[in-house]
């Protein structure tokens, strides 16, 4: 979810494609098992991250869970605070995939604003990854804790807002809801959505319809 986006059409940060993509594929047999290695490792990690936070990430206990060698993990993150970067760009990517680029079919405004809310209750309720979502479980650890990690959670977090907001904006120009302040709306929306996580995460059955049922109040139609 990485610059803030003043319209979120196809190709903003958070739509990119993944990075080993962009790259030009590797033709070095090496480096292809490294790459391979990389995305293994690091869509454990996010699942592992979902559940326990980043700081439950280990080279020894990835190593442990994939039976892998420590070392092997190691040549290839060489810190844990490059595991961590790893593992939170290998979360966005994989959101991206399931829900940013999916709602881009429908047009912008009130259609693609919803389908991007019906795709984060997807992701949720899957969910996508074992813990649910990966910056419901991330952030609040790394609020208080600058660096590195903290800026590229909240860089990935602003772009989702920014998402929000810049459809709830072509929504209202477009005359489909009711004038409102587009900040506050995406604010308000990703709010509902994370009470549903916690909700889905204790076994409330009935937050994802609690959600939608909240989120159609914010998105009323003209009067």
């Amino acid at each position: 979810m990485s610059e803030n986006i003043p319209s979120p059409e196809p190709g903003s940060a958070l739509d990119a494609e993944p990075e080993a993509e962009l790259e030009a594929e590797p033709t070095d047999g090496r480096l292809l098992r490294g790459a391979r290695a990389r995305r293994t490792i690091t869509r454990h990690a996010v699942d592992v991250a979902s559940l326990e936070g980043l700081d439950g990430l280990s080279f020894g206990r990835l190593a442990t869970d994939l039976r892998v060698s420590k070392s092997g993990i190691q040549t290839l993150f060489r810190t844990k605070k490059d595991l961590h970067l790893a593992t939170v760009e290998a979360a966005r990517e994989l959101f991206a995939g399931a829900v940013v680029r999916p709602a881009q079919t429908a047009l912008p405004g009130a259609a693609r604003l919803r389908l991007l809310i019906e795709q984060w209750i997807e992701y949720a309720e899957k969910p996508l990854f074992t813990g649910g979502c990966f910056w419901a479980a991330n952030l609040p650890a790394f609020d208080s804790r600058p660096g590195p990690v903290r800026d590229a959670l909240a860089h990935q977090h602003r772009q989702w807002l920014a998402l929000l907001a810049g459809e709830t904006r072509h929504a209202i120009d477009a005359g489909e809801i009711a004038s409102l302040d587009p900040d506050l709306a995406a604010f308000q929306i990703d709010a509902v959505l994370n009470a549903a996580n916690t909700a889905l995460r204790l076994d409330e059955q009935e937050a994802t319809s609690k959600a939608r049922h909240v989120i159609e109040g914010l998105l009323a139609r003209p009067a």
